[in-house]
């Protein structure tokens, strides 16, 4: 399905911010890696938690649910003997899962997916799985990939961070199941290492101890520890609302956004220093962001490593702002269910944006007049796209047509939804 984002001058209302579906997917994982009942209170919906729910109800986790929360029977450190495991496109999810199957004699991980996530590479955490005797086929580090675990030990473990965090959470979930004590060394650089700090938080709710050096370049997880049940309550999610916050600062605004912690561990909680940063009319108290834009915006520069899925909502609204904006230590975006970078970048210069990349870099040659719009572009499979290309198409001047629309449920099922109730006008159309 496509979407037409027709130019939309004011938005008004409020909206409840959507679950974060990076604590969705670690609280399902830490429920299911528990002998016990859990229960997760406000879970996310979304392709990629439902990913999760799927593959953990296959690893042997019996799941019941109701409108607000999720009852989970873990499996603990024994999931079931599963021959294969479907993640569809969520990456996380399947990288959390290579380091949990480790456990399992012999699991493949389908590629139903070939032209996303069929094409982003896993080879450093299939090297970090292979120092830990665990035997790993793979196609040149790409799906489909068969995991031979069940004798999986500890030890000393080093793992690159240079392309994502998600391989060393991966190793932080599964360590603490093994026999031995495990040291986990950080080779090169660490992307995205805030988001490390939520899998540590989520860890240590769930009775897990993981002692971490303060630059999170190295851990001592000591073995034969369990999960315990527990219960969980899931925070709103900032890397959704962080488009939702963009559209309210392009355009004449009054809009309020529920369940935004001020104190949250998720790094894209930057969104809103951002937009501070950018002159936008806001104020964030008592969990609610509270945005009163006038559609003018100031360029900024900023280093979006901390808040990888917030970088394409800010890019959007410094397309409208007055002066060059840059968003720089961005290279891991290459590496997204698209190439953040080229690929984005490519359909914003289509709507008439002024944009330029460098490898790690995205720079903005703000145009508060606006763009011309009047175009169909490309989303290249990517919630985070569509999401940020309809920031852009609320100030064009003509409508945009964003094709397969329809993937912003990976992270967002409601977004077209939520914007309409805040009175934009965008449209569901057939291919």
């Amino acid at each position: 399905m496509d979407v037409i984002v027709n130019p939309t001058p004011n938005l008004n209302g409020e909206i409840g911010a959507l679950s974060s579906k990076n604590y969705t997917t670690r609280y399902l994982l830490a429920a299911a890696l528990a002998e016990g009942t859990s229960t997760i209170h406000f879970p996310a919906h979304s392709e990629d938690s439902d990913a999760m729910r799927r593959c953990i109800r296959d690893l042997g986790a019996v799941l019941e649910e109701d409108d607000s929360k999720i009852v989970i029977q873990g499996f603990g450190s024994h999931p079931r003997d599963v021959r294969e495991l479907n993640v569809g496109n969520a990456g996380a999810v399947l990288r959390f899962l290579m380091g949990v199957t480790a456990l399992c004699p012999e699991v493949t991980f389908v590629n139903t997916y070939p032209d996303s996530l069929g094409k982003r590479p896993h080879d450093d955490l299939i090297d970090a799985l292979g120092q830990m005797g665990v035997q790993v086929e793979h196609q040149q580090g790409r799906l489909p990939i068969t995991i031979k675990g069940g004798q999986a030990k500890g030890g000393h473990i080093r793992v690159s961070g240079s392309v994502s965090s998600q391989y060393l959470s991966a190793l932080l979930f599964v360590t603490p199941l093994l026999a031995e004590d495990s040291t986990i060394e950080v080779l090169n650089d660490l992307k995205s290492k805030v988001v490390i700090g939520q899998t540590l938080e989520v860890l240590e709710q769930a009775g897990i101890i993981i002692h971490a050096s303060d630059d999170y370049m190295s851990f001592r997880v000591p073995g034969g520890q369990a999960y315990k049940p527990t219960t969980y309550t899931v925070q709103g999610d900032y890397p959704g609302s962080a488009a939702v916050l963009a559209a309210a600062a392009v355009t004449q605004s009054d809009v309020k956004i529920l369940r935004l912690m001020e104190q949250s561990k998720q790094g894209e909680r930057a969104i809103v220093d951002v937009l501070r940063m950018m002159e936008v009319p806001l104020t964030h108290e008592n969990d609610v962001v509270h945005v009163q834009g006038n559609g003018r915006l100031k360029a900024v520069e900023f280093d979006g490593d901390a808040a990888t899925d917030a970088v394409l909502a800010m890019v959007a609204a410094a397309v409208f702002a007055e002066g060059t904006s840059r968003f720089y230590n961005v290279e891991n975006l290459r590496y997204k269910e698209c190439d953040r970078i080229t690929d984005y970048l490519n359909e914003l210069r289509k709507a008439g944006a002024n944009v330029e990349e460098r490898q790690a870099e995205i720079i903005v040659h703000g145009r508060p007049e606006g763009v011309e719009g009047g175009v169909e572009i490309n989303a290249h499979y990517d919630h985070r796209v569509i999401m940020a290309l309809t920031v852009v198409g609320l100030r064009a001047k003509q409508p945009i047509r964003i094709r397969d629309a329809h993937h912003v449920a990976k992270s967002y099922p409601q977004y077209f939804d939520h914007l309409q109730a805040l009175g934009a006008s965008v449209q569901w159309v057939k291919e």
